[in-house]
């Protein structure tokens, strides 16, 4: 089963402030948990979901994302893509 990414704006800025090589790295990254039966499996919960529900680790990038309104994870709505220095500071 293939699920869905849905990015933000937001997650579109962030990869375009990134060098195309690092950015190819994160979204062939996304495009592999996406192929995956439960992507949830690579997921980190975050304790604070004021940014998001769940995080991927990418190197040294981490992608905060959320699932669909039901809960559900056929989508997974890509809110952010920063460095893991940067990503916890809004």
């Amino acid at each position: 089963m293939e699920y869905k990414l849905v990015y933000t704006k937001k997650a579109y800025k962030d990869l375009a402030a990134l060098s195309k090589r690092t950015a190819k790295k994160i979204l062939d990254k996304l495009k592999f948990y996406q192929r995956q039966k439960n992507p949830l499996s690579h997921a980190k919960k975050l304790k604070e979901p004021k940014f998001g529900t769940y995080r991927f680790r990418i190197g040294e990038y981490r992608t905060i994302f959320d699932l669909d309104k039901k809960g559900n994870i056929k989508i997974l709505l890509i809110l952010t893509i920063k460095h893991r220095k940067d990503i916890y500071k809004f």
